[in-house]
């Protein structure tokens, strides 16, 4: 009886870490677009006169289908090639980049801003799933994936300050053209550094399953961010639950489909499905606190836009390394443990913030914001690690796909979630504080947000003002406690969850094992290069 013998591949070299950084740049430009458009609007919406409508569609389409393409794309790159399909994103994002910056109407915006969303659903899992088939040893694999989460989170947080920056000094479209100079970058350089791989045996497109997913996903995110910012409604309530129903046919459809578009045995393994659960949970927290931090900082202390976005870069500054130190952890001890130390960090940091006052001083929240922030940082660079290196390479794009549309859903119930309990304390506390004899649109202004009560305060004489607005900052102040205390609790649960779910879990390519390009028995697949069956040394 003989048997091929396991051999450690040869570990990623400089081309392989050149690669990883020009895959950076569709992950910071797909991220700082969720973000980049804050600033420009008061500016766009000047130039295109859009409608109340049109503007939120100008926001809010971008988001809406890029979750709803992601699974579609992701299965896409497996068949096609995740390389082509990348620079074919690229490129698209570039020209779509073009079509927004000189757009003529409203209705011209909204159409460039969806064909920004398709570019970026396939940049996306490109970009995740490249790496899986760029780094075959687990230690490597991890840093790269701590450097691609990192570059994620300071994505989100760079695009508000350079969009301020550009529109201090150019027109509102430049905050689109900056996307092209990378994207040319990009088709330049991807063909020389990245491989290309694709599934040989991934069958025909499964359109169906592809239409079904969409139809999940569109819904969902839209009744969710609708319910998040006008409360319950029938139309988002509708939505969510033709979402749900959709993706409950989606599986049945993958379960049943002779070619389906995502391999549902990747949710048999725990370490794969808890990991899209950590990330969920922790994007959850992250962009539900998000929108609290801001208003903060700009309504409650006053600060301009611009020198709001500048402090609120300032966490995500601090937190850069955190990324690596957690893969480094990871390598000489149990995961789990490291994963739950970040929910407990953050829920750290989440406590402190419930101690904030209107008049608490800036490095007090500032620290506390870095707190949180390193702790999520940690958990979601593991957790991408960990389901990535689960995954076998042939159905690493899905794999990341699902990954990322996770963390889609976790942003969107963060701000519903969160965002409704601040906004529920806020009416409480403010129903009491109304001065008598204000008219009921302005009552209902200044009962609703922080805005409005600003507005309406800055209309009232003297001391009233003063005192209405003093009393909606102190209210806001209470909303924000209550939710950030909410976002602990669910870190708390969440820390439990990891250590229950994840502790002794062996990992592909722990310990001298293969990943799972390389298990015992299994060829390679046909577009890696020699080697590839093997794993690294590194324990995880």
């Amino acid at each position: 009886m003989s048997f091929t013998p396991y051999t450690t591949p040869p570990p990623a070299g400089r081309r392989e870490w050149t690669a990883l950084a020009v895959l950076l740049l569709p992950c910071l430009l797909v991220s700082m677009d969720v973000s980049v458009l804050y600033f420009a609007v008061p500016f766009l919406t000047a130039e295109l006169e859009p409608s109340s409508v049109q503007q939120l569609w100008i926001l809010d389409v971008y988001g809406f289908v890029l979750a709803g393409l992601l699974i579609t794309m992701g299965a896409l790159g497996d068949r096609i090639g995740r390389r082509k399909l990348l620079l074919s994103g690229a490129l698209l994002f570039g020209l779509a980049s073009g079509v927004a910056a000189y757009a003529q109407s409203a209705e011209m915006l909204i159409a460039a801003r969806a064909l920004l969303g398709i570019g970026g659903a396939t940049l996306m899992p490109s970009t995740l799933a490249l790496i899986r088939n760029l780094f075959h040893d687990a230690k490597q694999r991890g840093k790269a994936v701590a450097i691609w989460s990192s570059a994620m989170m300071g994505g989100i947080a760079v695009g508000p300050v350079l969009s301020g920056v550009l529109l201090e000094h150019f027109w509102w479209g430049s905050v689109f053209l900056i996307n092209a100079p990378a994207m040319v970058l990009l088709l330049v350089c991807g063909p020389l550094l990245l491989p290309e791989f694709k599934n040989p045996a991934a069958g025909r497109f499964d359109l169906p399953g592809s239409l079904l997913s969409l139809l999940a996903m569109l819904p969902m995110v839209y009744g969710i961010k609708e319910i998040a910012r006008d409360g319950l409604a029938p139309l988002p309530l509708l939505a969510l639950a033709a979402g749900l129903l959709a993706a409950a046919a989606f599986v049945y459809r993958q379960r049943t489909a002779r070619h389906p578009m995502l391999d549902l045995e990747l949710f048999r393994h725990r370490g794969f499905s808890v990991s899209v659960l950590m990330n969920l949970l922790a994007m959850f927290a992250v962009v539900g606190c998000a929108v609290f931090f801001t208003q903060y900082l700009q309504t409650v202390r006053g600060m301009s836009p611009m020198e709001a976005a500048l402090w609120n870069l300032l966490p995500t500054l601090a937190v850069g390394g955190m990324a690596p130190a957690a893969a480094g952890l990871a390598q000489r001890m149990d995961r789990a443990y490291v994963i739950a130390l970040g929910f407990v960090i953050a829920a750290g940091g989440f406590v402190w913030l419930s101690w904030l006052e209107p008049g608490s001083a800036l490095w007090f929240v500032l620290v506390a914001s870095s707190v949180y922030a390193s702790g999520l940082v940690m958990v979601m660079s593991l957790g991408n690690e960990l389901a990535i290196g689960l995954a076998p390479p042939e159905r690493a794009g899905s794999a990341s796909a699902l990954l990322e549309s996770g963390t889609e859903l976790g942003g969107a119930l963060g701000m519903a979630i969160l965002g409704s309990i601040g906004s529920a304390v806020y009416r409480a506390d403010m129903a009491d504080a109304l001065p008598a004899g204000l008219p009921a649109g302005a009552a209902d202004a200044a009962r609703e947000t922080l805005a409005g009560a600003a507005a309406v305060a800055a209309e009232l004489p003297g001391r009233a003002g003063e005192a209405l607005l003093t009393a909606a900052r102190s209210a806001f102040t209470d909303g924000l406690q209550t939710a950030v205390l909410g976002a602990a609790g669910v870190m708390a649960c969440a820390a439990v969850l990891a250590l229950a779910l994840l502790r002794g879990l062996r990992t592909p390519g722990a310990e001298g094992e293969p990943d799972a390009a390389g298990a015992a028995g299994a060829p390679p697949p046909a577009a890696e290069p020699a080697g590839v069956k093997t794993a690294g040394t590194a324990a995880s």
